[in-house]
Parts: C-alpha cells; sequence; structure tokens
C-alpha cells in the first residue's frame, strides 16, 4: 500500500510540475534574445561556484569517479557550454536571405522532459538546463533514483540563478519523488513538446516508444586505432588520460585499443610503462565473468569504479601503481565481455595485419555495440583519417586527441554536450552533440520569387525533348545543352 502511495504522489507532482513549467515556458516566450542570454549566464556562473561542492556530493552519493574530473565536467557543463553558445542567435528571427527572400525564425518546441542519468548526474543537469533556456524552453528533470539528492541540489543552484536574473524559476524543475510510473507519465503528458533522454539503453527506448518526440542516445563503445606513424607515447598518454577521466564515465571514453600487429609488443609496453596492466588469460576470464550479467549487459558494480576497486570486488591481484586494466580479446560479440561498452576503466586491446584489417574489427566492434557513437585515431597519416572517416559507422571521428574529452567537445571544435546523438545507424533522432539548435522548430517566412507563367516557360519543349534523347553519339551533350538554352533564351 505504501508503495501504491508513492506512486499516486509521484504522478500527481508530474502534473503540477508541468502545469508550472508550462506557464513558466510561456513567459519566457515574451523575453528578448538579451535576456534570455542573461538567464543562461547567471547559471552558467552559479555551476562554475558550485562545481567543487555539487562533484562532492555526485561522487559521495553514487560512488562514481573521481571529484576532481566531476568538478572538471561541472565547469565544462557550465562555462564550457555557456561560452560555446553565447552568441547563438536563439529567439525570434535568426536568419534572413534578401536574395532568396526567405526569413527562418526560431520557436521553442515547449516544456522538455530531461532524463539524467547516475554517471553525469550534475553536469547533465547542468548542461541541458542551459540549451534548454537558450532555446527558450522549460524543462523538467526525471533523476536517476541512485543520484536524487546531488541532481535535486544542482536544480535548486540553477533555480536560484535563474531568479537572481530575474525569471521565473519555475522554467527549471526537477521530480522529487522517482518512480518509473513518474518518469512514465512525465514523457506521456500532453504538455510535454520533446524528451532529451540520456541514460541506458532501456530508458532511451522507452522515451522514443513513448509517443512523444524524443532525442535518446544510444551506448558508446568506442574503439581507438594507434596507427604506425602516431606519436607513440604521446597517443598511449591520451588514451589513458582519457580512459581514467572521471574513472571512465563518459560514453565517449576509449574501450578498446587496437594496433597493427607488427606494433603490439611497442604498444604494450608503452602502456606498461604509463599504468597500464595487462590480465594474463586466466585473470582475464575471472574479470570478464564479473564485468557483464547474466543478460549480457554491463555490470554496474563496476562503472565509474576504481582499478583498485575493481580488483578487489573480482577477487583479482593487481599492482598498486595499476591506471587501467587490459584485457587482449580476439573476438566479439557474445562470449567476448571486453567488446562490451565498459564505463570503467578496463580496456580491451586488439590487433590486425593492416588497417584495412583494423577497419573490419571497428566495424564490427561498432555494429555490435555503440553505432554511431565515436571513434578515435591516433595518425599523422592523412590518408588513414580519411579511409577510416569514410568507413568507420561513427558520428564522431576524433583524431589524436583523448575520446572522452574529444567527443563531448572538451579538446575538440565539437558543440560541448554531454549528450551525443549517435544518428539513425544508432536509432538516435541526430548524429550532432545535441545543443540549443537541436531544441528548437524552425519557422520559414517565404515570399514568391516567380509566377506560374514563369515557371512554365522553363519547361523544355516536346522538340528539346526529343533533341536530348538523341543518340549522344551523333549528337554531343553541349550541342544539345547549348540548342536548349538557345531556345530558352529566345521563348
Amino acid at each position: 500500500m505504501q508503495l501504491y502511495d508513492k506512486d499516486l504522489l509521484s504522478v500527481q507532482e508530474v502534473r503540477d510540475l508541468v502545469e508550472k513549467a508550462k506557464e513558466a515556458q510561456e513567459e519566457l516566450g515574451h523575453y528578448s534574445q538579451g535576456e534570455v542570454d542573461q538567464l543562461v549566464k547567471s547559471i552558467a556562473y552559479a555551476g562554475v561556484r558550485n562545481a567543487q561542492r555539487l562533484a562532492e556530493l555526485a561522487n559521495k552519493e553514487t560512488g562514481f569517479g573521481i571529484v576532481a574530473d566531476k568538478v572538471v565536467k561541472n565547469v565544462f557543463a557550465s562555462k564550457g557550454v555557456y561560452e560555446h553558445i553565447k552568441n547563438m542567435r536563439t529567439i525570434g528571427e535568426i536568419g534572413r536571405d534578401e536574395e532568396k527572400k526567405l526569413r527562418t525564425i526560431a520557436i521553442p518546441v515547449g516544456v522538455i522532459a530531461g532524463i539524467i542519468p547516475s554517471t553525469n548526474p550534475t553536469s547533465t543537469v547542468l548542461y541541458k538546463a542551459e540549451i534548454a533556456i537558450k532555446s527558450g524552453n522549460s524543462i523538467i528533470f526525471s533523476p536517476h533514483p541512485s543520484a536524487l539528492n546531488c541532481i535535486l541540489e544542482t536544480v535548486k543552484v540553477i533555480r536560484q540563478a535563474i531568479s537572481e536574473a530575474g525569471g521565473n524559476e519555475n522554467l527549471v524543475a526537477c521530480i522529487t519523488i522517482p518512480t518509473m510510473q513518474a518518469t512514465d507519465n512525465l514523457m506521456k503528458h500532453p504538455d510535454i513538446s520533446l524528451i532529451l533522454a540520456t541514460g541506458g539503453s532501456a530508458m532511451v527506448r522507452a522515451a522514443y516508444s513513448s509517443g512523444t518526440p524524443a532525442i535518446g542516445v544510444g551506448p558508446g563503445n568506442g574503439p581507438a586505432y594507434i596507427e604506425k606513424t602516431a606519436d607513440l607515447s604521446q597517443a598511449v598518454k591520451r588514451i589513458m588520460d582519457s580512459k581514467t577521466f572521471d574513472n571512465g564515465t563518459i560514453c565517449a571514453s576509449e574501450q578498446s585499443v587496437i594496433c597493427d600487429t607488427e606494433m603490439a609488443d611497442e604498444v604494450q609496453k608503452e602502456m606498461e610503462r604509463q599504468g597500464a596492466y595487462f590480465l594474463s588469460e586466466e585473470e582475464s576470464a575471472k574479470l570478464g565473468h564479473f564485468i557483464l550479467r547474466a543478460n549480457g549487459t554491463m555490470n554496474p558494480a563496476i562503472v565509474g569504479k576504481s582499478v583498485q576497486t575493481i580488483a578487489e570486488l573480482s577477487g583479482l591481484s593487481i599492482p598498486q601503481n595499476a591506471r587501467v586494466i587490459v584485457a587482449k580479446e580476439d573476438g566479439i560479440g557474445r562470449g567476448h565481455p571486453y567488446s562490451n561498452e565498459k564505463l570503467a576503466p578496463i580496456l580491451a586491446f586488439y590487433t590486425a595485419e593492416n588497417y584495412e584489417k583494423v577497419c573490419d574489427i571497428v566495424q564490427k566492434i561498432l555494429h555490435y555495440e555503440g553505432a554511431g557513437h565515436t571513434f578515435s585515431m591516433h595518425t599523422q597519416d592523412e590518408r588513414i583519417v580519411e579511409y577510416f572517416s569514410m568507413r568507420a559507422p561513427a558520428s564522431r571521428i576524433l583524431v589524436n586527441t583523448p575520446s572522452a574529452l574529444g567527443g563531448i567537445g572538451g579538446s575538440t571544435g565539437l558543440m560541448p554536450a554531454l549528450t551525443l546523438g549517435c544518428g539513425a545507424i544508432g536509432g538516435s533522432a541526430t548524429s550532432e552533440n545535441v545543443g540549443p539548435m537541436n531544441l528548437l522548430n524552425l519557422r520559414y517566412v517565404a515570399f514568391g520569387l516567380r509566377e506560374l507563367d514563369q515557371i512554365r516557360k522553363d519547361i523544355p519543349s516536346k522538340e528539346d525533348g526529343a533533341l536530348a534523347m538523341a543518340d549522344i553519339n551523333s549528337v554531343s551533350v553541349e550541342k544539345i545543352v547549348k540548342k536548349i538554352i538557345e531556345r530558352l533564351q529566345t521563348a
């Protein structure tokens, strides 16, 4: 009976939150671009001021990651995002083409439902709040229950920042009684215009099947290729820094390392020199049974945990100075647990004869899990970049950069984001790093350029059509085009 009452309370809370968010969003619709930008700026600076405290709360509540790295993510998600979007035109008329007599007007979608994961809870809230308000929308968060308190505290910080800037704090709200029924009702509420879903595959599928338009993201499982022209020491450093950042909780982080067979020993030695511990066959089998659950999904016990914690949980003995666990893998799919996404400092290690064979492995890994997400490579050969860019089934092809930070736009020119679209191949509505422009409808005002009589004049006559079908062996294409142009000019 108590659980039933909780469900009822949570559903009623959703209804109340949506009603207030709708009123606040309609009020925001009367704001100028400058007034909207002031709200976003206030949120960004509040995020920076509270970055340390929110990072500590997230780490303490979830047990995931590293406090110092979560501080970086909070600053990135607040000030970093703000600096990228602050000059975007998102309110009212945002484009005018005098030659084509075409005007473009930005229309907010309305009230957004934001699904928040436990891996990056505070930073994702800051980021989504900024891009939602920047595009003239309000947003209601459905928090992961295991990160409820830190998410609520982040929302409190944001609401205060909005109020201090003269806005309606109900532009950002959060469910305080998280239940499956509450999330389901939020996603299906008739006044919710869009779902911005970041989380597990099941949650993303639920968002897309809710009947409400949704932007969801699939899992990451990005391979990293160290090609023979790469600066090996620098490449390994980038990979190690990336994979250990917040203990691997960013979905764009590397999940496997691949190199040419002739480089295998050299790459392994360099990785070991920088703190990688390569498992023996026996150790690999033991940890492999632990990192996946019986249904083939990632064991949540490893998420965001340190190497030593993972070793202790799985019964392994690993050197204290080890930064990353590496397992040599020879297959992809069921029965090869290291070929899956591992949101922890664990890497698979593959080798292949040449770059064509490496590309085959990359394609198979991503098609198995992580299609449309991220692939990274380390090379000085532009031809290699071109080869993989045309073939790797990923939306983000990252070159000579840590994949975790590169994928989210921290070390690259991509839109700074914590929701990374995977495109149609990954079951996502977009392949972009989601930003304010993804949360708008565009209204086009188009003035007439031609009358019907003019359009009819552009249609070739029967004689021109017959001429175009003539035997090209006897009449050159140039002559056909020339004659048609002459007739149109004299019509």
